[in-house]
């Protein structure tokens, strides 16, 4: 069931972070004019060596003590927020 949630959640933050700005290019860009002289060593490019942690992440069940509670329900009004998203319109 957690899976499941976490697995929805991050694609549903995916697609909205991939439609949820629009991208144009105002400019085109351009590199500057260099004068290379490639004689003798040419260079190196840096080297990385990179080990990330090893992560394991299981479940287990684990018994706790919690309270009871017993909740009256009742209905009432309340203010809560309204959000509207608008997406910037293709052109």
């Amino acid at each position: 069931m957690y899976k499941k949630f976490l697995y929805s959640s991050l694609s549903l933050a995916l697609a909205l972070s991939t439609v949820g700005c629009d991208v144009e290019q105002t400019e085109d860009g351009r590199l500057p004019d260099v004068d290379v002289d490639v004689s003798g060593d040419p260079g190196n490019l840096p080297a990385y060596d990179v080990d990330g942690p090893d992560v394991d992440v299981s479940t287990e069940e684990a018994e706790v003590t919690v309270p009871d509670v017993d909740v009256d329900m009742e209905k009432k009004k309340v203010t809560v927020p309204d959000v509207d998203v608008d997406l910037p319109a293709d052109e």
